[in-house]
């Protein structure tokens, strides 16, 4: 079997070698090692494939925490140290930004950390009953698989909700509408946890006893969710879960909903939000858009400055949302949010908003191109721009850089999902 040398990692965390001028993408496999592998699909000019035996192991490569790493997909990266994930991320968003953008960052910003276990305070669990393994799995789905990993613990769920895993099973093993249960969502806040039951049949009494008991003995709220998320209810105890986040640094506590965006990592969140306002940099009396607002993460700290921000958001109830946490926090004079689909920009409305010193984005992976090519003039003097996606930053980057005459000031990266390969990061862009 040939040995391959490992070049670099690929956006999904796979190992990068090369064979007879055709891209091979290697499970498992580090930067720097010399490895075998096993190809499972093979295209005119790639590979993928399995890892064999690693020959001659990276520096960085170290022992997964969990026992369920490589079944699982929920984690890809567990096997490379998390300062070398953080430097690993790092050269994805300055290569997306140089191949895509052809741009470079004046400078690179330190990349934002936070705790490297435990961190998930959103997560979607998948629930199937399957008798042949003995009842229910809930979990994660398997890497490169629909199945769900036979699991009963979980490194980067918070502990407290790891330790669910198998009693939950137990519960969905003891339900009558155990095969009409397809989902758990978890959302945890600073002073409570919500499992989100996706139920596709109504709860007998029996299974509703049983729901009861196993909210009061784990110290969880549980909420059923009929139809899509805006349908979640509370179930047991009554009444809302009052799931909050605290920003201390800012002093705002920000309410959400158990099925609303939030940020996976909460702190994480909190370093991210000081470092976007210090780069923002916003001054009393300016105006500052914060596009795709959400419950006003960022909105609010902006406020906080004395600046006057509006907060646009696709979502009507994520607009109310983030108004009645303004108004809670004592910034709704400061604080004004507008429900518009900036995928579907209505132009009128949007120059109807007004000119703004200062513009924060946050947009999902899909980016913002179409928003930033149709800023009105005078476009504001700094944009901060919050990515999940280094490939739509690079290609928004080029739009702002070669069409908006705006430089690309600074970047770097922010570690929301450790032991993943999802980047997430921040720029600056000054016109």
């Amino acid at each position: 079997m040939q040995e391959l040398i490992v070049e670099s990692l690929d956006q999904e965390g796979r190992g990068v070698a090369r064979r007879d001028g055709k891209a091979v993408f290697i499970e498992g496999a580090l930067p720097g090692e010399v490895v075998t592998c096993n190809p499972y699909r093979r295209k005119p000019t790639y590979e993928i494939a399995t890892l064999v035996t690693v020959v001659k192991p990276s520096a960085a490569r170290v022992t997964p925490r969990c026992p369920y790493f490589g079944l699982c997909g929920g984690c890809a990266l567990q096997h490379l140290d998390v300062r070398a994930q953080v430097a690993t991320k790092q050269r994805v968003l300055e290569d997306s930004l140089w191949h895509i953008g052809r741009l470079r960052p004046g400078s690179i910003l330190p990349a934002v950390h936070g705790p490297a276990w435990g961190y998930r305070h959103r997560a979607r669990l998948t629930v199937r009953y399957v008798p042949k393994k003995g009842g229910a799995l809930v979990g994660f789905h398997e890497r490169r698989s629909s199945y769900v990993a036979d699991m009963r613990s979980c490194e980067v769920l918070p502990p407290a909700i790891a330790a669910l895993i198998a009693p939950l099973r137990g519960l969905v093993n003891g339900l009558s509408i155990r095969a009409r249960l397809p989902q758990i969502e978890v959302a945890v806040g600073d002073g409570a946890a919500v499992l989100v039951l996706r139920v596709l049949e109504e709860p007998d009494p029996a299974d509703a006893a049983l729901l009861r008991e196993f909210a009061d003995r784990h110290g969880v709220w549980l909420y059923l969710q009929r139809g899509g998320p805006d349908s979640a209810q509370p179930f047991h105890p009554a009444g809302d879960a009052g799931l909050y986040y605290d920003l201390p640094e800012f002093g705002l506590r920000i309410p959400f909903g158990p099925t609303e965006f939030t940020q996976v990592n909460h702190a994480a969140n909190r370093v991210l939000v000081r470092r976007a306002l210090a780069l923002l940099d916003p001054r009393p009396g300016e105006r500052v858009a914060d596009l795709f607002c959400g419950i006003g993460n960022f909105s609010l700290a902006i406020a906080r400055s004395g600046a006057a921000v509006t907060g646009i958001e696709g979502s009507a109830g994520l607009v109310r949302r983030a108004a009645a946490n303004a108004g809670m926090n004592g910034l709704a004079e400061t604080a004004r949010f507008v429900a518009m689909d900036l995928y579907k920009l209505p132009m009128d409305r949007f120059l109807e908003l007004g000119t703004f010193d200062r513009m924060l984005l946050d947009p999902p992976r899909d980016g913002a191109i179409e928003v930033l090519k149709a800023l009105p003039e005078p476009a504001p003097r700094r944009i901060v721009y919050v990515s999940c996606s280094p490939d739509t930053l690079a290609r928004d980057a080029s739009v702002l850089v070669n069409s908006r005459g705006y430089q690309l000031s600074a970047a770097g990266v922010v570690n929301v999902f450790p032991h993943t390969a999802h980047v997430e990061s921040v720029a600056v862009f000054d016109r």
